[in-house]
C-alpha cells in the first residue's frame, strides 16, 4: 500500500516538474494568473455577499429571534439615522480578521443543519451558550467590532453621565477592560444571567 502511494506521489511530482508538452510557459503564466483572478473576485464576491445583514437574516432562526430584538435598540433605530447591522457587530473589517471569524462561523452552518436552535424554545435553551461564545470573541479582541465605532479617544466624557465617564476613563481608558465586559445585550436581549461575572 505504502509503495502504491509512493509511485503514485513520485509520478505525480515528475508531471508536476516537467515542462508541458502543448502550451508555452508564456501561456501557462499568463492562464494561471487569469485564472488566479478570477479565483480571488470570485471568493471575494461570495466573501461580501455573505456579509449583508439580507444574508444573516436569510435563516429564520436569525430573523425571528435576534434580528427582532435589534430593531428595538438604539443599534438598529436612533436619531442620527446610523445603523449597525448585523456584520457590523459580529464580523471585523479588517480582511485577516474577517476571514477568522468566516471560518469560526463555518462551524455555525452545523447548528443550521442540525436544528440546533431552529425553534423559540430550542434558541432560547441555547441563548446563554451562544451569548457566551460571542462573549468570549469579543473579550479575545478587545471589543474590535465595538470600537470600530466607538473609539475611547472620541468620547466626549463630558457628555456621559458621571458614573459612565468614571467607568469609561477607569476602564476603558486604562486599557484593564473592554466593551464587552460592561455592555453584554447591548442589542440583543439577555440570557438568564444566574452565575455570570457581571462587568
Amino acid at each position: 500500500m505504502w509503495a502504491r502511494t509512493k509511485r503514485h506521489a513520485l509520478g505525480l511530482w515528475r508531471t508536476l516538474r516537467s515542462p508541458s508538452r502543448y502550451y508555452s510557459l508564456g501561456f501557462l503564466t499568463v492562464a494561471g494568473f487569469i485564472a488566479g483572478v478570477l479565483f480571488w473576485g470570485g471568493f471575494n464576491t461570495a466573501l461580501e455577499a455573505t456579509n449583508t445583514e439580507k444574508f444573516c437574516t436569510s435563516c429564520h432562526e436569525m430573523r425571528d429571534n435576534v434580528f427582532e430584538e435589534l430593531k428595538g435598540t438604539i443599534h438598529y433605530t436612533n436619531r442620527s439615522g446610523v445603523r449597525a447591522t448585523c456584520p457590523d457587530c459580529h464580523v471585523p473589517h479588517d480582511w485577516t480578521d474577517k476571514i477568522a471569524r468566516k471560518m469560526q462561523a463555518s462551524k455555525e452552518v452545523w447548528g443550521k443543519l442540525f436544528g440546533t436552535i431552529n425553534t423559540r424554545e430550542k434558541f432560547l435553551d441555547e441563548r446563554l451558550v451562544l451569548a457566551t461564545h460571542e462573549w468570549s470573541r469579543l473579550k479575545a479582541n478587545d471589543s474590535l467590532e465595538c470600537r470600530n465605532c466607538h473609539d475611547f479617544d472620541s468620547m466626549d466624557l463630558t457628555r456621559q453621565s458621571p458614573r459612565a465617564a468614571q467607568i469609561h476613563r477607569l476602564w476603558l481608558g486604562t486599557g484593564e477592560r473592554t466593551c464587552i465586559d460592561c455592555h453584554k445585550g447591548i442589542a440583543h436581549q439577555l440570557p438568564n444571567m444566574a452565575g455570570v461575572p457581571q462587568g
